[in-house]
């Protein structure tokens, strides 16, 4: 499962009249992923379909703008496939730019009334800073000679001092509003040397002045009341325009449904646009196809097509790896995990896919590391109840609290409870040296696997040396199990043995040697980079496989949280206790399961992926039938 599925690498030759038959028969299969480099013939130069491609990115345009009005009822119907010419083409082009013209009209006339709805709102908005403030409104934004006045607000804190200053400048500052940070306020003075004077004061209290838009010229309350009235009969004039639009588009809409049916038929030619050339009646088109669906697609050519045709298929060659595209594991239980992966990257053709590995060490991981049987029943029911909101991920969340109720059970542990049911195994807290020694060793196989799917990929691709000396490469590995054959034999009390020093000096030799190779600069300068080369290999193994205590950490960790949390709850009554043990476990799902999960993932993209998982393919796109043209 891991394997990449196979690809092949075909050349299609056709007639010119049978592209569009073509099209329909590549798309129909879904297997066939363009390749838009161009031909090693030099007479296939010309471009064909290049009309065809203008008119439709046209028609469909206007068909969208017209969706936007006119909501389609429902999908089109991909069959009956049929072959869409030009000529059609043009003349649905030419019905679809006249309805527009007539539904442009409707837009601007919703397009009128949102701007309307929007002033309102906004006028609203404003009236709100203005709320408690029961004079007219007009008084406040007329100027006057004799007169300074400002309305605005003051963070809360600084209202005493500024209400001090304002004073001493001859000025009343008038309290009509407050909220939790701001106070509003209006000053009112005599303009004149004091208004100069109390500018500074403003701005050195943070005063922020709210001018009063126009039109807002009468007291809030009777603003309020007319904007809310001018609101419904927005909203009203908006259900009107709707109704009209409705009737006047009944007439259309079979005629539309048939349009969306007809750019479905065509759009497989235009997507093949880039990766089409001719000369004369011959058209060439060349595409990557799944090995095992080479037979079906030429099965369906002969069916199509009318006239004869030739199809070529070869292996990649090796200078083409990077433009093969790469199929995902198909699996719907693998789906979510996959998506994780891909945000890390999509595997290059010829590596493995680390989605059924992903998925099978995530969940070992968080279940150990979160293992208890009502919390986990929890995250998988959460998971269950909220599926369609989750959409595809929902799984990713049942089976990480199956995992979790799968360690649970183990520990003997639900919500925290351990003496409910016995334990299958033991409670992390009863041997917490064994919990760390577990997790060690789960570290050093992880390492050691993700050494291996490193060199695999390397050998996939004919990279020998990358395979032997690079990171993570054959003798990094043979350093890096030396190093634990070592340190066991340290823990047993039989030292490192010469065997063990002789395979840790020597690859460390190999390391440096292939280092010293590359390495341009003086002589001082490449020894000291090859030291801290050399250095860092061996501090990254050793800090690498500690990493993964935290797997131990963790699921002590849980325990402890619930021991507190019962800790707590001993303390109170018994409805004090029940509340306690409830909101002490949902703080442990939010908090702890959120970090856990983090955790888990670190684990994954850093000490997994980044060791043998480039993430700089492409993932297989083929052409096909899409239901929506947007």
């Amino acid at each position: 499962m891991m394997r990449p599925m196979p690809m092949k690498h075909v050349r299609l030759l056709v007639l010119t009249e049978d592209l569009p038959r073509a099209s329909l028969a590549l798309a129909d299969t879904q297997s066939f992923h363009p390749d838009s480099r161009p031909p090693a013939e030099t007479q296939l130069d010309a471009l064909p379909g290049h009309q065809y491609h203008e008119v439709f990115i046209q028609a469909r345009s206007r068909l969208d703008k017209i969706a936007r009005l006119v909501p389609p009822d429902a999908p089109p119907a991909i069959s009956p496939i049929r072959v869409v010419d030009l000529a059609e083409l043009d003349r649905l082009n030419a019905w679809l730019g006249g309805l527009w013209d007539e539904t442009s009209g409707y837009e601007e006339a919703f397009r009128g009334l949102d701007d309307a709805e929007r002033l309102v709102r906004e006028q609203q908005a404003a009236l709100e800073n203005f709320a408690q403030l029961n004079i007219d409104l007009g008084m406040l934004q007329s100027r006057t000679r004799f007169l300074d006045i400002h309305v605005g607000r003051v963070p809360r804190e600084n209202l005493r001092q500024l209400e001090g200053a304002v004073g001493l400048a001859k000025h009343i500052l008038h309290l009509y509003m407050q909220t939790d940070a701001d106070a509003h306020v209006v000053i009112v003075g005599p303009a004149g040397e004091k208004e100069s004077a109390l500018a500074p004061v403003l701005s050195a209290a943070g005063f922020q002045n709210l001018p009063i838009p126009q039109g807002l010229d009468r007291p809030p309350a009777e603003l309020q009341k007319e904007l809310s009235i001018r609101l419904d009969e927005i909203e009203e004039q908006r259900r009107a325009l709707r109704k009209t639009l409705d009737a006047w588009a009944a007439p259309h809409r079979e005629r539309l449904t048939e349009a969306r049916h007809t750019l479905l038929m065509a759009e497989p030619l235009v997507e093949l646009d880039p990766s089409l050339r001719s000369a004369g009646h011959l058209a060439h088109l060349a595409g990557w196809v799944p090995a095992r669906s080479v037979g079906r697609l030429e099965r369906r050519l002969r069916e199509t097509l009318g006239q004869p045709f030739d199809l070529s298929v070869r292996d990649p060659l090796p200078e083409e790896r990077s433009l093969v595209p790469t199929v995902p594991v198909r699996s719907r239980l693998l789906a979510p995990f996959g998506m994780l992966v891909g945000q890390y990257g999509i595997p290059a053709y010829g590596e493995v896919d680390p989605t059924p590995l992903f998925a099978v060490t995530f969940l070992l991981m968080f279940g150990s590391m979160f293992g208890d049987l009502g919390q986990g029943a929890v995250i998988a029911g959460a998971a269950l109840l909220f599926r369609r909101k989750l959409g595809r991920f929902w799984l990713f969340g049942l089976l990480a609290g199956l995992a979790s109720m799968g360690f649970g059970l183990l520990y003997g542990s639900v919500f925290g409870y351990e003496h409910v049911l016995p334990a299958l195994w033991m409670s992390p807290l009863s041997d917490p040296l064994l919990m760390l020694s577990i997790a060690l060793a789960w570290g050093v196989v992880f390492i050691a696997t993700a050494c291996l799917l490193a060199i695999y990929n390397r050998l996939a691709v004919r990279n020998w040396s990358g395979a032997l000396f690079g990171h993570h490469g054959v003798v990094n590995l043979i350093f890096y199990l030396a190093l634990v054959a070592g340190g066991l034999g340290m823990e047993r009390g039989d030292g490192f043995g010469l065997h063990t020093w002789v395979l840790i000096a020597g690859s460390l030799a190999v390391l440096a040697w292939h280092s010293w190779r590359h390495q341009e600069g003086g002589l001082s300068e490449r020894i000291l980079v090859v030291f801290i080369e050399t250095l860092e290999t061996v501090i990254g193994y050793v800090s690498n496989t500690l990493s993964f205590l935290r797997v131990a950490a963790f699921s002590l960790n849980h325990v402890a949280l619930s021991i507190a949390v019962f800790s707590l709850a001993d303390m109170m009554g018994a409805f004090g206790h029940l509340v306690t043990v409830i909101l002490g476990n949902l703080f442990v799902l939010v908090l702890e399961g959120g970090i856990v999960m983090i955790q888990v993932m670190r684990l994954q993209y850093y000490e997994g992926f980044s060791r043998y998982f480039s993430g700089d393919g492409h993932a297989f796109s083929p052409l096909r039938f899409r239901r929506g043209l947007s």
